[in-house]
């Protein structure tokens, strides 16, 4: 889909000198443009390798910043950990886990011990890992072009190996996490996406490349290849973006893309693919953070952009930007180039470059930072040596900090301010204010809703946050149900309000729905709302219903293998064991980890007899989780099936181990 490479065999690498002479006719006609012809559909990406044949400089610079290596191959070179000692224990699901090296290529071991036995081991290889390195190193692998995170990651400033985050506190998915398009579109360039799935793709290229900030590059390659060359000095080139001729708020979208992480809803029918840089980004994806009464302190960590916009620094400089400089009309506003070359790395720019900019407005005398100015100790020493040392102005005014959403980091805060006195009472007025869009202050009811809706299901599930959706939407009629069909089905169905799934359901008709709910797209809106549709008549007995709605919703998303799994169980109990046994082992080969194919097919064999089977199906899932309450109880059954008492009683005791709750499974145990 977005992967093309354009044959450059004959683009000269050498240009003229005289550029009026190549660009009179071309600039006249683009400066009339007011938009960039890149953001066109016709518009193709061609890779930073394309890009390198003209640039060469820029981009042997630009593959050593974070950007350039923020996805990679899992080998030994690419990765900044330490494979001594790399283990850490789970405790709350009694698992090992160790990076380790296998033939220069990263590996993810979980294990399990019975005092010094290994009862259960299970090696991963790593085909990607995602981090620069300056703060983590995660690891993903690949299985059939699906991609999952693994659960290790290595964090570079404490040298450490820990769950990534999220994992913590009793949250470990193991090997299931998805690596869905909200992902891979920050932290690397796009990749060429499945349609009808959520983390499929038939190619993942490695590392953010030129055209995440500049645009799609193949109309700016053909310009160049016929010979027509615009005087940037003088014009703009509007066959590609230049960040640094772009209005301030637009130069802040195409930081804000992935710099300003939090609760993304996209509106419009978007997908994360349709920003470009110089478009609004609002008009594509809408950021929400939660406040607090102690926000001030309270931030994530790719939150740059929304902490320097609350800056007096950032302020107080686009009051005084008077620029009518078209081609630098940022100039006198404190943008993230300010500070930040994105061709250049952090770690080569030296400390000078931020605090210059500090002083060029700090600098009342001209001679640097007055006393009037800055009082701190490190000032005053530097001052009394006659300034042969210079003052820090970042360590004070843009504190090294935590940040509350990845472990083991520091960075720092981009919220430039003075620092403040916190007394104890401040720091524990932890109290929610309410979701803010951060990158549009009027966000529509339902893009609202949305947000509390997602703000439920991605990070924290508290119940106010789906009654405050259920206010904003505010639905009071049929029309109202059918205008927020996908939202208001998503937020009934999180709030397990069945009854109202279902009368909705048997007033609009299932063949109306079915109709209505036909598009496949990106995001797979119409099927997740078929699904969540299916799932409500399940649940409560309509299996008919259920199988015309899994159905529809395998049709749209064929590879969201979840949605065929739970089709494949209606159908057994419809009476359609075939349909159900073709649609589980299309999930096995899909993805051969995914284990309730397998408790479900053995369970199937169970039903049909044939032990032999049911055996082999349900031995193969344990390979991969031993603790799947499903599987184990499917694998009880057929000990019990088979006579085989010690091996009903151990797995029976394994079961209340994970869920002692299980009081059919206590009784059981009594029996035996």
């Amino acid at each position: 889909m977005f992967r093309y490479i354009l044959s450059l065999l004959t683009l000269p690498l050498i240009f003229s000198c005289n550029f009026e002479k190549n660009s009179s006719n071309i600039t006249s006609t683009l400066s009339n443009h007011t938009t960039y012809l890149n953001h066109s559909d016709s518009a193709k990406y061609v890779g930073k390798q394309t890009c390198m044949l003209c640039h060469q400089n820029i981009y042997n610079h630009f593959i050593h910043t974070g950007m350039g290596k923020s996805w990679k191959y899992a080998t030994r070179q690419n990765s900044s950990a330490i494979f001594e000692n790399s283990s850490f224990y789970d405790k709350l699901k009694n698992l090992h886990y160790q990076a380790l090296l296998i033939h220069d290529t990263i590996h993810i071991k979980e294990y399990r011990l019975d005092k010094k036995d290994t009862i259960f081991m299970m090696i991963k290889k790593i085909d990607y890992i995602v981090g620069s390195g300056h703060h983590t190193n995660s690891h993903i692998y690949n299985i059939n072009g699906y991609l999952y995170q693994a659960p290790m990651t290595f964090y570079t400033q404490k040298k450490i190996w820990d769950f990534p985050p999220g994992f913590e506190n009793g949250n470990n998915t193991r090997f299931s996490r998805k690596i869905g398009l909200e992902c891979i579109t920050c932290h690397n360039a796009y990749p060429e996406f499945v349609m009808g799935s959520e983390n499929k793709y038939t190619y993942v290229p490695t590392g953010i490349d030129c055209e995440r900030c500049h645009g799609p590059g193949s109309i700016h390659v053909n310009k160049i290849r016929r010979g027509e060359i615009t005087d940037t000095s003088k014009y703009i080139d509007y066959s590609i973006v230049n960040p640094a001729k772009l209005p301030i708020d637009r130069q802040f979208d195409i930081c804000m893309r992935c710099h300003l992480q939090g609760n993304a809803v996209l509106v419009n029918n978007s997908t994360f693919y349709d920003f470009k840089p110089g478009m609004k980004l609002s008009n594509f994806i809408q950021v929400f953070l939660p406040r607090y009464t102690d926000s001030k302190d309270n931030f994530i960590m790719a939150s740059h952009a929304d902490r320097l916009k609350q800056s007096q620094c950032f302020i107080q400089s686009l009051k005084k930007n008077k620029s009518v400089n078209t081609l630098k009309p940022y100039q006198n506003a404190l943008t993230c180039i300010t500070c930040h070359n994105p061709h250049i790395s952090v770690k080569e720019t030296q400390q000078e470059k931020f605090i210059n900019t500090c002083i060029s407005c700090h600098n009342p005398d001209g001679n640097g930072i007055s006393s009037k100015t800055c009082t701190s100790k490190e000032f005053l020493t530097a001052q009394k040596k006659k300034n042969t040392i210079k003052a820090n102005c970042i360590t004070c005014h843009m504190p090294i900090s935590g940040s509350k959403d990845i472990p083991h980091v520091t960075i720092h805060d981009h919220f430039i301010r003075i620092p403040e006195k916190h007394n104890k009472t401040y720091i524990n007025n932890h109290q929610f204010l309410g979701l803010v869009c951060i990158n549009d202050s009027h966000p529509s009811p339902e893009t609202k809703a949305k947000a509390y809706i997602y703000q439920y299901e991605k990070f924290d599930p508290f119940p106010y946050y789906l009654d405050s959706a259920e206010n904003i939407l505010n639905i009071t009629s049929q029309k109202d149900i059918q205008k927020y069909l996908h939202t208001y089905i998503h937020l009934l169905f999180l709030k397990n309000q069945y009854i109202k799934i279902d009368q909705i359901i048997q007033t609009l008709g299932v063949q109306y729905l079915l109709k209505i709910l036909s598009k496949q797209d990106l995001n797979n809106t119409d099927a997740w709302t078929s699904y969540r549709l299916g799932e409500v008549e399940y649940l409560i007995g309509n299996t008919k219903y259920a199988e015309l709605l899994y159905s529809n919703a395998v049709k749209l998303a064929p590879y969201i293998l979840e949605f065929r799994n739970k089709l494949a169980v209606t159908q057994m109990q419809n009476a359609k064991p075939q349909e159900a046994y073709k649609n589980w082992l299309f999930i096995i080969k899909e993805n051969p980890m995914f284990v309730q194919a397998y408790s479900n097919l053995g369970f199937m064999k169970l039903q049909l007899h044939q032990m032999d089977s049911a055996y082999y199906y349900l031995n193969n899932g344990l390979k991969f989780d031993r603790d799947n309450e499903m599987l184990l109880l499917n694998l009880l059954n057929y000990y019990l099936q088979t006579n085989d008492k010690i091996n009903a009683q151990k797995t029976a005791k394994h079961i209340l181990k994970i869920n002692p709750n299980n009081f059919q499974i206590k009784q059981l145990l009594n029996t035996l």
